[in-house]
C-alpha cells in the first residue's frame, strides 16, 4: 500500500522494500519494450549466471564465500590488514573494538566513490600501488591508522566530529596521494561528505555520542535495537539512512528530510522517485562483520537488495542482459540524476536478484548458504570488473557517468 503522510513516505523510500518495488516498475517498462533506453533480454539470465559461478569458483574454490563489504578491500594484494588493525586494537574492549571498526568502515565507505581512470595509490610499506575501490581503501585504511580523522594525538584509531570539521581539501589529497599527476575525481565532494558527517555527528548525540560523537558509537544505538542478540540488517540500514542521511548533498527533499541516493523518474507511479541507497547498503553490508564479531546474530540480510553501481549494471550490459537502443548514450558521460543512469540501475537491482536465483539454482544452493551479499562478492561485482577488462581499455564501464564523488 502507497504510503500517505509525508513521514510515511519518507520512512518507506527507506526501506530495501522501496527499492525493489520502485526500481521494479522500471524493470517491467524495459522488459515489456516501453522503455525509450534499454532493452531487457531475459533470455541470457543462464550465460550471466554461468560466467558469474565461474568467477565464483575461481575466487573462491570452495564456495566459502565472505560477505561483499569494505573488509575484502583492505586485503587488497593479499595483504593482511584487518590482522594488523586487529594488533593496534589490542587491549580494548570488544565493544570499544567494533566502535574503532565502524569508525573506519563508515569514513572508507563515505570515501568510497569513483576514483576515474587515472588515479593510483601507491603503499609505501609494501611497494604496491593499487586503483579504484582497492585504492580508495588502503589510502583510507592508513589514514585512518596514522591518525587523520582524530583529533586526539594519543588516540589515533578514532574518527571524532572535531577532526573530520577541520579536515581540509589539502590533509585528503595528501592522504590519497592526489596531485596534477596523479588526479583523484571528486575530492572536495569528498572532503564536503566527511565535514557534513562531523556536523551530524554532533547534531545525533543520541545515535553517536555526546562527549566525543563518533560514527563507531552508532555500535550502542544498535546494540540497544537488538532483542535476544538478534538484529535485523533492516534495522541496521533505517539506522545508516537515519543518522548519515543529512550529509548527502543537493538532494530531493520530503518534508525537510534529504533523501540521499533517491531519482526522479516521471515513469514511476505516485511520486515518481526511485531510491537506492548505493552507499548506504554498501555501508550496511560492511558494518555486519564487526557486530558479528560482538555475538550479535544478524537476520533477514537477503531483504537488502543488490548494489545500484556500475560493476554490477556493467556486468548485466557487457552480457546483453541489458542492451542499449541508442548507441549514443555509450558514447557521452551521463548526469547520475538522468533517466539513462536512473533506468540502468534500477534494472541492475531487479537483475541481481534474478542472477542470484539462477546462481543458486545451478549449485544447488539455498538463499541461507548463498545470500546476495555473497553472491555480490564472489560474484557479480567481481565478474563486471572482469568482463569490462576483457572488452575495454583500463576496464572502464560500458556507460560513462559524471560523478561528484558521493554517488558511486
Amino acid at each position: 500500500m502507497t504510503p500517505k503522510t509525508e513521514e510515511e513516505v519518507v520512512a518507506y523510500l527507506r526501506s530495501p522494500a522501496a527499492i525493489r518495488e520502485r526500481c521494479g516498475q522500471l524493470f517491467a517498462m524495459a522488459v515489456e519494450g516501453k522503455s525509450r533506453y534499454f532493452s531487457c533480454d531475459l533470455t541470457q539470465l543462464g550465460r550471466v549466471a554461468d560466467y558469474v559461478i565461474s568467477v565464483m569458483r575461481e575466487e573462491y574454490p570452495d564456495l566459502q564465500i565472505p560477505f561483499h563489504s569494505r573488509w575484502r578491500h583492505f586485503e587488497a594484494g593479499g595483504v593482511s590488514r584487518n590482522s594488523q588493525l586487529n594488533e593496534r586494537l589490542v587491549g580494548l574492549t570488544s565493544v570499544e573494538k567494533a566502535i574503532a571498526k565502524l569508525d573506519l568502515a563508515i569514513v572508507s565507505v563515505l570515501l568510497d566513490a569513483g576514483a576515474g581512470n587515472t588515479w593510483y595509490y601507491f603503499e609505501q610499506e609494501t611497494g604496491l600501488s593499487f586503483k579504484r575501490s582497492e585504492g580508495l581503501a588502503v589510502a583510507s585504511f592508513h589514514m585512518f591508522c596514522q591518525g587523520a580523522f582524530s583529533s586526539e594525538p594519543g588516540r589515533p584509531m578514532q574518527v571524532d566530529a572535531q577532526r573530520l570539521q577541520a579536515l581540509t581539501e589539502k590533509d585528503l589529497a595528501n592522504g590519497f596521494g592526489a596531485n596534477a599527476d596523479n588526479p583523484l575525481i571528486g575530492v572536495l565532494g569528498r572532503l564536503t561528505l566527511l565535514q557534513k558527517l562531523g556536523q551530524v555527528l554532533l547534531s545525533s548525540p543520541h545515535m553517536f555520542g555526546e562527549k566525543n560523537p563518533r560514527p563507531g558509537n552508532l555500535v550502542k544505538y544498535l546494540l540497544a535495537q537488538s532483542l535476544d542478540n538478534q538484529l535485523a540488517a533492516a534495522t541496521i540500514l533505517s539506522a545508516v539512512l537515519t543518522g548519515l542521511g543529512d550529509i548527502w548533498p543537493g538532494r530531493l527533499e520530503v518534508a525537510g528530510v534529504n533523501l540521499g541516493d533517491v531519482w526522479f523518474h516521471p515513469n514511476v507511479t505516485d511520486d515518481h522517485l526511485v531510491p537506492f541507497h548505493k552507499l548506504s547498503q554498501w555501508l550496511t553490508y560492511s558494518l555486519l562483520e564487526p557486530l558479528q564479531e560482538l555475538g550479535l546474530n544478524i537476520t533477514c540480510v537477503d531483504a537488502l537488495t543488490g548494489l545500484a553501481e556500475y560493476r554490477n549494471g556493467g556486468l548485466c550490459l557487457d552480457l546483453g542482459l541489458i542492451n542499449v537502443k541508442d548507441p549514443d548514450i555509450l558514447l557521452k558521460p551521463q548526469a547520475v540524476a538522468s533517466q539513462v543512469v536512473v533506468e540502468w540501475r534500477a534494472l541492475t537491482v531487479i537483475l541481481l536478484d534474478y542472477i542470484a536465483a539462477t546462481v543458486r539454482e545451478r549449485l544447488s544452493m539455498s538463499v541461507d548458504e548463498l545470500p546476495l551479499v555473497k553472491i555480490l562478492q564472489g560474484g557479480t561485482w567481481t565478474a563486471g570488473r572482469k568482463i569490462a577488462n576483457e572488452l575495454r581499455i583500463g576496464g572502464i564501464p560500458p556507460i560513462q557517468i559524471e560523478s561528484d564523488g558521493t554517488v558511486f
